[in-house]
């Protein structure tokens, strides 16, 4: 045991360093160690007062809420403590002695520990000592496994890279768990670090949904979620009336520990694993995505008054008067942005951008902040939306509809003829737009000058013309200056009245798009660095800049189809852009998007400005949907503190505390979003296939493996050519994993080139569709496939994509 006099010289300077000579409770230094007896005292004085019940309630929830306010203070002092270069891990009695808690009242701090040692933020070791994760050489982060078996946990440190989690040392971890996770070898000649998984913070998989299967001895869930990699037994009293082959949710009651299998009960059967009725119903089950709002939640949304109180009004500036209108897709009905143009006397151009104030309706602490916030982002399917608001505000009262007075944060910009901002105002104000105008509507006024539309919205199509003029002024400048353009050509899965797919239509964005993709990324820019300028609490929208490795591999890629990327290693946005600039329109354009979109970082939430390397910006945030995306919303409230002068050093303090930790869940709740979004179209593209068994296409191979390659039709649906198919010579992979070269023929498949397949097989069970190689397209340009619907024009997809560059 170390001896606790080699602390005595340095504990009151450590003391003070820690907390300061006034603490966060406002009182000195001398007076801390008494407010361990803070609580003891408050609930004393609670039972002492016992007259009234009414008092006693009131009396109890005040010092409840103290209690927590003053243990919260103890864990930032307690880890900011740690955080200094010069601890070590120490036993809890020399913690105690050094930060002057009392013996009477160490429990107190044993308990503070406890808490945050089960949050992953502080760990015990086998010799009770006490520290931070990186002190006993482990990082916390969330694990995210690959079906083969293996994973990376997936660190909360965005300077740390992902720690590779072999096989056999994953202890019993599942995918999405949040995980504390040992390095046990340095990555060496381009690899990561290897770890093993040493505790469990959280478990993310409490309910599982998959297919019901029997044995010859027992009953088994096999998951839907292919990188949950293990089966899970349900003892038969625990089958819950399922039969085999019908889909179920199962609560796990046991997790897999050594050589014990996970098991589970059927809380829920959802139906027969073929009913195209409820296979989006089981992927919003396996995601964990909530089905509706809680009654409290929308018993408090029910209370907001669908009209703009008189009150409201106040200190805002009314714009009722500005021609201000939507633009968005057929189906949209969460209209959160809406935007104005003229012409300044000087010539400038003076955008208006203006978006629902979100933030007056949802208040900080209410029910509906917190389901919010639990939510991190609207969900979109081809057949419904989760929104993150209940319809009430989603569709209502903060929805920009046409006629109708809302409550909006307005981002006026004077911008010269080179697309400079060259001057702002960001204030609060009130709006009532003229007309709700479509993508569609607005792309045939235009661009095919429809007449009858001109002359409906006659009293528009000067702005339009306008707008169109501004957006591509603003396109050009964020070329120049090497913004990533990706216009991948996304896919649009039509359905039938009863939910199945009809067709599958590739698109790109026309100028309607453009005008509001370009508008909202200026004024995301121009929000992002007037308050970064201030040194504000905030929340970036960040894209780091790649990893070298992967560009270099990306850069040899591009030369196996005669291309070549400026720049070794170190590479600027504007060279991949160039090259995306000599794809356009080529056979080979969507996969070296692809490819380039795989060797790039993916966009994030931070509360620290890190830059936008897909949009070569500095200075970039999401502030223009907070109907559907919580760090706009979380944004809209520090901006009107700032504003108002609000932001006292309290406030500054509450949100330096709790920013870091929305940054990660809007990010994460982000990336799950998305991970359903795709898992419902590669369903719905199994699906469409279904139709063409024995039918063959034409693609591109997009990725080769050592079991086979991948192949993109032209519709954008994917499969696979098993290399066990290829029964005409033996393959061999080269190194680089880019060709398969015929060992006696010498043939060669190579990224890039053009074969036409036969579908053989396309699993609703797994998600994938396999092809037949049929032969190779050589030195022909790509054909159109029969269902490609080029005449179509991309609806809104809610604007799910809109105004970012985003990866993944």
């Amino acid at each position: 045991m170390r001896n606790l006099q080699i602390y005595e010289n340095q504990a009151l300077r450590l003391f003070e360093s820690v907390l300061s000579n006034e603490t966060r409770c406002g009182m000195k230094h001398t007076e801390m160690p008494n407010e361990y007896d803070a609580i003891e005292n408050a609930d004393a004085n609670v039972n002492a007062d016992a007259g009234a019940n009414a008092s006693i309630n009131s009396n109890t929830n005040i010092n409840e809420n103290a209690s927590t306010n003053v243990n919260d203070r103890r864990k930032m002092d307690i880890l900011a403590f740690m955080e200094r270069k010069d601890y070590n891990p120490m036993l809890l009695k020399e913690l105690a002695f050094v930060l002057g808690v009392p013996r009477e009242e160490q429990h107190v701090l044993k308990a503070l520990l406890g808490e945050l040692e089960a949050g992953g933020k502080v760990v015990k070791s086998k010799k009770n000592r006490y520290g931070m994760p990186e002190h006993f050489n482990l990082v916390q982060g969330r694990l995210q496994m690959n079906e083969k078996g293996f994973g990376f946990v997936v660190t909360d440190d965005p300077g740390t890279e992902d720690l590779y989690i072999p096989p056999g040392s994953l202890n019993g971890a599942m995918h999405n768990d949040r995980v504390l996770a040992r390095v046990l070898l340095r990555g060496a000649f381009n690899k990561k670090d290897e770890g093993e998984i040493a505790k469990i913070i959280e478990r993310a998989n409490k309910t599982i949904v998959g297919t019901l299967f029997s044995s010859k001895h027992f009953l088994y869930v096999k998951p839907d979620e292919r990188r949950i990699t293990e089966n899970v037994l349900i003892p038969g009293k625990y089958a819950g009336g399922a039969l085999p082959g019908q889909k179920v949710v199962i609560e796990v009651t046991k997790w897999p520990e050594a050589s014990k299998h996970t098991e589970g009960r059927v809380i829920e059967i959802l139906g027969d694993k073929d009913d195209p009725s409820i296979d989006v119903l089981y992927i919003i089950k396996a995601f964990n995505l909530p089905s509706g709002f809680p009654e409290d939640v929308m018993n408090e949304a029910a209370e907001i008054q669908q009209s703009v109180p008189e009150e409201a009004l106040k200190g805002r500036r009314d714009l009722r008067d500005l021609r201000i209108l939507t633009i968005d897709g057929e189906d949209a009905r969460d209209l959160d942005d809406a935007v104005s143009i003229e012409k300044t006397p000087e010539g400038f151009y003076r955008l208006g951008v203006h978006i629902a104030d979100v933030s007056y309706y949802v208040r900080e602490g209410t029910r509906l902040d917190k389901e919010a916030i639990k939510r991190g982002t609207s969900v979109y399917f081809p057949d419904r939306v989760i929104p993150m608001l209940p319809p009430q505000l989603s569709n209502g009262i903060c929805s920009l509809n046409p006629n109708e007075d809302r409550l909006t944060f307005t981002v006026l910009m004077d911008i010269d003829s080179n697309g400079e901002v060259i001057n702002h105002e960001i204030f609060e104000s009130v709006v009532n737009t003229v007309e709700r105008m479509t993508y569609t509507s607005v792309y045939k006024i235009l661009e095919e000058k429809d007449e009858e539309l001109r002359r409906r919205y006659s009293h528009i199509v000067d702005d339009l013309e306008l707008m169109k003029e501004l957006a591509i002024l603003l396109g050009a400048k964020r070329a120049t200056r090497g913004a990533i353009d990706f216009e991948l050509g996304e896919a649009r899965i039509i359905l039938d009245d009863e939910g199945r797919i009809k067709d599958i239509i590739k698109f790109k964005p026309t100028i309607a798009e453009k005008i509001i993709e370009e508008f909202m990324i200026v004024c995301n820019e121009t929000v992002a660095e007037n308050f970064f300028w201030q040194d504000a609490p905030f929340v970036y929208r960040i894209h780091e800049d790649p990893d070298r490795e992967k560009l270099v591999a990306f850069s040899k890629f591009v030369r196996l189809l005669g291309y070549r990327v400026k720049g070794s290693g170190d590479i600027h946005p504007n060279a991949l852009q160039e090259l995306l600039e000599k794809v356009k329109g080529k056979k080979e354009e969507r996969l070296v998007s692809t490819m380039m979109l795989r060797s790039l970082q993916k966009a994030k939430y931070s509360e620290k400005n890190a830059g936008h390397f897909g949009l070569a910006s500095r200075y970039y945030c999401h502030f223009t949907a907070p109907i559907r995306r919580y760090p706009d919303l979380i944004i809209h409230r520090i901006m009107k503190e700032i504003i108002n002068g609000e932001m006292t050093g309290a406030r500054r303090s509450h949100y330096e505390k709790i920013l870091p930790g929305i940054a990660v869940q809007c990010s994460e709740r982000e990336r799950m979003a998305e991970e359903a979004e795709q898992a419902v179209e590669d369903l719905k593209k199994v699906e469409y296939m279904q139709s063409y068994l024995g039918e063959v296409f034409e693609g591109i191979i997009t990725s080769i493996t050592n079991f086979g390659m991948i192949v993109e039709l032209d519709n954008t649906v994917e499969g696979i050519v098993k290399l066990s198919d290829m029964d005409d010579d033996y393959y061999i992979l080269d190194d680089m994993g880019y060709f398969l070269m015929g060992e006696w023929t010498g043939k060669q498949y190579k990224i890039g080139d053009l074969v036409k397949v036969r579908v053989v097989k396309a699993s609703k069970e797994t998600r994938l569709v396999e092809f037949m190689l049929e032969a190779k397209v050589a030195g022909k340009k790509k054909t159109k496939n029969k269902n490609k619907n080029t005449g179509e024009k991309k609806k809104d997809k809610k604007k799910k994509k809109q105004g970012d560059v985003e990866n993944g």
